[in-house]
């Protein structure tokens, strides 16, 4: 490294994307070779699904710059020209040196055209994977508008090998929220039952997403899904949905479930107290990326609803069903008896923050053509 602060720029729109890059931040805020910045956008922001700004702030980051990028109106195309409008912006401001981003949300993507188009170098955490839907596309786009890639396991990295990516850019870490699974920092189950008032001694999560490709049947599957939930008996706490295309159809079926005591509902959790709760659940339901990546890692049942994760769902401890009622009373009737062993998938060893200082310290990263090739394969 030379002497002059390298400037790095996070970008985080979700809850979810956040839980993956903490570890990552704090680890840069650390030391003295980088001066961090935390631009935060998205669902962050909204009052309807919890103001998760408040997780962030928690942190005490030294450079945290909120933007506003959506109305009521938008649809993910006005979001994304809206958050390059900030993001360009704020890099006019702050001169960033990299932009690192997550995953596979608008404003990822957002992310990533501003970087590639002012000549910043845009790093990208966990490129090269399967998710379905149109966050399919938003994540492959992202890897080719990325500089740098670092992947969770030599699968991903395989598959950006096969979209052209030089070997030199790709870098394994693992997947960044296993740092947080395994850490001593996750609160025990009791402290995380009083923090949110919950008192059922059994109970199950619920996480249920629109899926912006189905968005004309969105209405009937959420009907179902939590008519199914009000005839079946388990306790569930039951988290909103993310804020895509169809999500207020999911959250005006869960008006239904308001008024029953086996429901604790919340527009979001703080992930560590999630976690604990993932942890200790007798299963989850839905078909969050949470069901498919942190759930087998602790060993907890799994049922996934319909094709939100079908490229994903290939762990064989998944019940797998479509969205109709029929189907998921017999998931549901299955769950209670399905036992599943704790996942050994390579997402990592827990260590990705300090793989990913290790190579941010290294001259190499920096020295990558800010000119992108493509390998043949």
């Amino acid at each position: 490294m030379n002497n002059s602060k390298k400037k790095i720029l996070f970008l985080t729109g979700t809850r979810a994307d956040f839980g993956k890059i903490k570890s990552l931040i704090q680890t840069l805020e650390k030391t003295q070779d980088f001066e961090v910045f935390v631009f935060v956008t998205g669902m962050h922001l909204q009052e309807l699904y919890g103001y998760t700004l408040i997780e962030i702030e928690r942190c005490n980051f030294k450079n945290v710059f909120t933007f506003q990028n959506h109305t009521h109106e938008t649809t993910m195309d006005l979001t994304l020209a809206k958050t390059i409008e900030g993001l360009s912006s704020y890099c006019k401001t702050i001169n960033p040196d990299m932009i690192v981003v997550h995953g596979d949300r608008v404003e990822t993507l957002a992310g990533a055209i501003v970087g590639s188009l002012n000549n910043i170098l845009v790093a990208h955490i966990e490129g090269g994977e399967v998710s379905g839907t149109v966050d399919e596309l938003i994540r492959h786009s992202v890897s080719k508008l990325s500089h740098i890639h670092f992947v969770s396991n030599e699968e991903a990295k395989k598959r950006l090998l096969q979209m052209g990516e030089i070997q030199e850019s790709i870098f394994t870490i693992g997947s960044p929220d296993i740092d947080i699974m395994f850490s001593d920092q996750l609160p025990d189950l009791i402290k995380a039952k009083e923090y949110y008032n919950i008192d059922f001694e059994k109970y199950a999560i619920v996480m249920f997403h629109p899926v912006t490709t189905e968005i004309k049947e969105m209405q009937e599957y959420a009907t179902d899904f939590v008519n199914s939930l009000l005839k079946d008996n388990h306790n569930y706490i039951v988290i909103f949905p993310n804020n895509d295309l169809g999500s207020q159809f999911i959250l005006d079926a869960y008006e239904k479930l308001k008024s029953n005591l086996r429901f604790r509902i919340f527009p979001s959790l703080r992930f560590e107290y999630f976690l604990t709760f993932l942890k200790n659940s007798q299963f989850i339901i839905g078909n969050s990326s949470a069901g498919i990546r942190e759930a087998p890692y602790y060993g907890i049942p799994i049922i996934n609803i319909g094709t939100r994760q079908q490229n994903r769902a290939i762990h064989a401890d998944i019940i797998n069903t479509d969205y109709s009622e029929k189907s998921i009373k017999e998931a549901l009737d299955l769950i209670v008896s399905h036992k599943v062993k704790a996942s050994n998938e390579d997402f990592g060893q827990g260590n990705s923050n300090e793989l990913f200082l290790q190579c941010l310290q290294k001259q190499d990263i920096w020295q990558l053509n800010h000119q992108k090739q493509f390998r043949d394969f």
